[in-house]
């Protein structure tokens, strides 16, 4: 387990725990005051106190016999870890949004991929009923062809940080917390709070990550691109607008509203904007629209659609608890659900949109590529600056 944040430690760590073929042998965090909270509960799960803890990845990925390893630390620490943990041969999954710039998720993808090791997008969208039925039932042509499709997710972001400088807690090695993003003094807001339970700082940060954008947008964009047909490709233009707090008046400097327009070859549109977490689709022949929870509900255009009872020649996706799905791949040699190839197109689909924000007019977007047609300064920004030593 690298990085034992929040949601490592309720949600990624409790479930892992729970297979009876899997062993935790290993918590890594640099904060060491969260790396011993999780040793903590392994050991009170196992009975003995035989987890190690470690503060620096490098060690943990030295353990003899390690098959696997979660990474769940914040989004730029991503692409160095998974990359030198598939270079030694280890199966991964990755917390999503997979990277913080485009070219990271194409290496990433690229390595998995030629090292041949299990690589899985952790996410949870493909496990969720509402969303898998819509790509089955679009898949199928049960709407007929699909003109558009309405993407929406959540705000979430409340605040705009404490900026004022603080001394560094001792438990925090927080020179490797900032690793490869640009030097900044230290304050909470910047990082993570003192508890496991709300969202840390370092989210609504762009050092670090692109906030709501690719964080919801890592999950409703996949099912978006599965049932589109383009999971290992993209749209072919992209233009938006968006709104960021004033230069100068916030930590959390992301985006606090958007509006994204995409094209792909096929016609279709995909309409991606702040609002609530749901995905609708819009075909010839009807419309689905489908909520993250059971409160927005499952609606159709015509109710009988949702009760549509499929033929044995239909494509059905395949569905698995998310961690299920990891374990099965390494175990039984199943393929993943969401591996680094398709991780990465909706990473970058989003991020295509972020870019088209900042320029300011509509980008062509060539999916094979992976760049900008019509703007030398888009493709600049595929790339990050990241500091020496952890270029990649």
């Amino acid at each position: 387990m690298i990085g034992c944040g929040r949601q490592a430690y309720h949600t990624n760590l409790p479930t892992l725990l729970g297979f009876d073929e899997v062993q935790v042998v290993a918590v890594c965090d640099v904060d060491r005051k969260r790396a011993s909270s999780s040793k903590t509960k392994v050991d009170e799960y196992y009975g003995n106190k035989e987890c190690k803890l470690f503060t620096d990845f490098r060690e943990t990925l030295e353990i003899s016999g390690l098959d696997a390893v979660m990474i769940s630390t914040p989004d730029h620490w991503h692409a160095i870890i998974a990359l030198a943990a598939i270079a030694k041969g280890l199966h991964v999954s990755c917390e999503k949004p997979l990277t913080r710039y485009i070219t990271e998720g194409r290496k990433m993808a690229d390595a998995a991929r030629a090292k041949g090791i299990v690589f899985r997008t952790d996410t949870e969208c493909r496990s969720n009923a509402y969303m898998t039925r819509t790509a089955d039932l679009v898949l199928n042509g049960y709407l007929g062809k699909i003109k558009r499709f309405e993407v929406g997710v959540g705000h979430e972001v409340k605040g705009s940080g404490n900026p004022t400088p603080m001394p560094v807690p001792a438990h925090l090695d927080y020179d490797m917390w900032l690793g490869p993003a640009p030097h900044k003094e230290y304050t909470r807001d910047r990082v993570h709070p003192e508890n496991l339970d709300d969202r840390p700082g370092w989210m609504s940060i762009l050092d670090y990550a692109e906030g709501m954008i690719t964080n919801w947008g890592a999950h409703l964009l996949d099912v978006t691109q599965l049932a589109n047909g383009t999971e290992r490709s993209g749209p072919v233009s992209v233009e938006g607008t968006g709104r960021y707090p004033e230069p100068g008046s916030a930590l959390w400097d992301t985006l606090q509203d958007f509006n994204v327009q995409y094209r792909y070859a096929n016609g279709a549109i995909v309409d991606f904007k702040m609002n609530i977490p749901y995905l609708r689709v819009e075909g010839e022949e009807g419309w689905i629209e489908a909520h993250w929870n059971s409160e927005g509900g499952f609606k159709a255009s015509n109710p009988n659609i949702l009760r549509t009872k499929f033929k044995s020649s239909d494509i059905r996706v395949p569905t698995r608890g998310d961690k299920e799905d990891f374990i099965s791949a390494i175990r039984k040699g199943t393929k993943v659900m969401t591996d680094a190839e398709i991780g990465h197109r909706t990473c970058s689909m989003a991020q295509i949109g972020h870019i088209a924000i900042q320029r300011g007019h509509r980008l062509d977007w060539n999916p094979v590529a992976e760049k900008f047609t019509n703007d030398d300064e888009a493709n600049k920004l595929l790339a990050g600056t990241y500091r020496l030593p952890w270029k990649l």
